[in-house]
């Protein structure tokens, strides 16, 4: 009996059976591969979601730090420009009883005429820091929508964004009302002739830097403390 017939003979008695290789259907290889493929062409969505959560925590700490120059900044200016319209304007005082023409500016009369180069520095350089603190919220990733749902810390980050609204309009009307108070003659008019309106849109100035102040303040507080 040659080797082949006796295999033929022992297979089935011993429960062995004789099957060919299988071979995977062709589409059943080509979807492998593809998946294989879009698997190595880019990040996962895992992986992803990390990289999100370490840009993060990267600007995090940076927007805080640029947040409270921000703040410290409209501190002074806020000082100084009270400190300003008081000189121009005293306390609703008229056109011959405010303290520049009294000759009881603070800091001098030279606060009374030409650019108020302390107030303007200090504006500008906390519009620069308020652009930049506002640039890196907006490029900040929240791949977890921290602010939505429920909880105490997704409560406090919604007023947080809420506040923003508040104070970045206070801004745009800041830099408006401040650009034409400084220069009334952008409008037609000078302090001479036209003081109590001058007067009322410096008020309007003051009162909108204060409520723009109150609602930075309110907002960094919430997520500082």
């Amino acid at each position: 009996m040659t080797a082949l017939t006796a295999l033929l003979v022992a297979t089935p008695i011993f429960g062995l059976s004789l099957q060919p290789p299988q071979v995977a259907p062709l589409e059943l290889e080509a979807a492998s591969a593809s998946v294989e493929l879009a698997d190595d062409g880019g990040p996962s969505e895992q992986e992803r979601y990390v990289a999100d959560m370490k840009l993060r925590n990267a600007r995090v700490p940076v927007h805080r730090i640029f947040g409270i120059s921000t703040w410290a900044a409209m501190t002074g200016t806020v000082i100084l420009g009270s400190i300003q319209y008081y000189n121009l304007y005293g306390l609703f005082a008229g056109r011959g009883d405010n303290p520049c023409v009294k000759g009881e500016a603070i800091f001098g009369q030279g606060q009374c005429t030409g650019r108020a180069w302390p107030h303007l520095i200090a504006a500008s350089t906390t519009t620069g820091l308020y652009l930049t603190t506002g640039t890196l919220a907006l490029l900040m990733p929240d791949p977890d929508d921290l602010s939505v749902g429920p909880g105490e810390f997704a409560s406090t980050l919604r007023m947080h964004k809420r506040l923003r609204w508040v104070h970045l309009g206070g801004m745009i009307l800041q830099g408006v009302l401040g650009v034409f108070v400084a220069n009334p003659h952008l409008m037609g008019m000078d302090r001479a002739n036209d003081y109590d309106t001058l007067q009322m849109l410096a008020t309007v100035h003051l009162a909108s830097g204060l409520v723009t102040y109150g609602a930075l303040t309110w907002a960094g507080s919430l997520m500082v403390f």
